[in-house]
């Protein structure tokens, strides 16, 4: 018998909120247990595309899908390539779906994956161009748009440093929009270690300041760099200033205090993305 024919097919009786894997896979929704387990939750079809083109590179790595009736009709396509890349589908109730959901509409589609950092020693390529790292990053929101941007941008690498929040945090895997299956992710307590480890790499190093001397558009942004971006509240501490190779402030031409976090992240990664393709064009 084969995994596929292991688990419910279409007609079959949807799980509830109380069957034993529905419970299992909304725990998932807490750091620990994601950390115990190694897996976490995708939910929509934003993530569920990505996440299943990642299968398919990688197979095992999506775990379970599960899915309402509606949303059956609704994503059709999306659960029969799960169901050819032989990844189980498991019909769930509208309530079923509700409690593995921490959105106020849910789509009905929530997959069950295993956990995407990589050891800060495998992540970057032997030689990189564009890396973005947050050191103490805690919106998941923020975080998670940066890696749609670092994504967008053609980035090597994330690093998600010090305190910096789960990258499989619900939110955070909702605002990368799939960019989280696409591109290499490491944690990396350690901050420090994570900037030696890009100038290792041959990176230069520049932290965006709102404080910096040094203004973005008078610079040469097309050397190989890793853009370090800091807490939304609190920035970057003196420790990480003084080990970086330059700080640098996007210029406010008009009457705005400040840029946010990611704004102020899709400036920085695709001003560097920008003049590097210009060189070599």
């Amino acid at each position: 018998m084969t995994r596929r024919n292991q688990h419910p097919q279409p007609g079959a009786d949807p799980f509830t909120e109380r069957t034993p894997r529905v419970v299992a896979a909304g725990r998932l929704t807490r750091r620990a247990e994601r950390d115990r387990t190694g897996r976490f939750l995708a939910e929509g079809a934003n993530a569920i595309g990505p996440a299943l083109s990642k299968h398919r590179a990688d197979p095992g790595f999506l775990r379970e899908l599960f899915v309402t009736a509606r949303a059956a009709e609704q994503y059709a396509e999306l659960v029969e390539l799960a169901r050819e890349l032989d990844v189980p589908v498991s019909p769930i109730t509208d309530r079923a779906a509700a409690g593995l959901s921490e959105t106020v509409t849910p789509q009905g589609i929530v997959a069950v994956c295993a956990l995407l950092d990589q050891p800060l020693e495998t992540v970057l390529p032997a030689a990189p161009r564009l890396v973005a790292v947050l050191a103490d990053v805690s919106d998941p929101g923020n975080a998670g748009t940066v890696l749609r941007v670092a994504d967008a941008a053609g980035a090597d690498a994330v690093l998600l440093a010090g305190t910096s929040v789960d990258p499989h945090n619900g939110k955070c895997v909702r605002a990368s929009a799939g960019s989280l299956f696409q591109l290499p992710v490491a944690r990396v307590r350690d901050t420090a270690a994570a900037l030696r480890a890009c100038r290792d790499a041959g990176l230069r190093v520049l932290a965006a300041h709102g404080y910096a001397e040094q203004q973005l558009d008078r610079m040469d942004l097309a050397a190989p760099t890793a853009w370090v971006f800091g807490n939304e509240a609190h920035g970057l501490p003196d420790e990480v200033l003084a080990a970086v190779d330059e700080a640098v402030r996007i210029p406010l031409y008009g009457k705005a205090e400040s840029l946010n976090l990611a704004t102020a992240a899709a400036v920085c990664l695709y001003g560097t993305a920008m003049a590097a393709r210009r060189q070599v064009d």
